[in-house]
């Protein structure tokens, strides 16, 4: 089984995405179903530094309340460029995270389709930066809300 490949290089393509003027507070933003692998959870727990056996050990995991693997809370940031085009302005480079609140309700499991549900709730100017407070839904294949979060992003100019 082989990860569903998406584009990890923010400079790509740079010229593309959308800038502060396309950003339309309560407009919902372009987003794409992303298929969850083992291998893509596992590749993120190695990077992060991430070994326990819930997200490798089969065996183990089925001893657990939640009876297989599951991917790690914090998957929700590999998800956020997985499930969007490359054109987002969410994947700026240049773009500061001024903060961030999350909720988790389920954990993600590999083989789930994971939808999100995203826009900006806000912008605005503050001290000659630019400002977008944004919020951010992810679904799996079921409707059911794997976590939820609100941020606040700091825009290049």
């Amino acid at each position: 089984m082989s990860a569903q490949a998406f584009e990890t290089d923010f400079w790509k393509d740079a010229k593309e995405r959308k800038i502060w003027d396309d950003i339309v507070p309560g407009e919902p933003r372009q987003t794409i179903p992303y298929t969850l692998t083992l291998e893509a959870i596992q590749k993120y727990c190695r990077s992060v530094g991430e070994n326990h056996p819930l997200y490798f050990d089969e065996d183990y995991a089925r001893t657990t309340p939640y009876g297989g693997l599951i991917a790690p809370p914090s998957i929700h940031i590999l998800l956020m460029f997985a499930c969007t085009p490359t054109d987002d302005w969410m994947r700026s480079p240049g773009t500061v995270n001024a903060g961030q609140s999350w909720s988790y309700n389920i954990p993600a499991r590999p083989g789930d389709t994971i939808t999100l549900q995203a826009r900006a709730l806000d912008k605005f100017i503050k001290k000659e930066r630019l400002f977008v407070i944004h919020d951010n839904v992810f679904f799996n294949q079921r409707g059911e809300v794997i976590c939820s979060g609100r941020g606040w992003t700091i825009r290049p100019m």
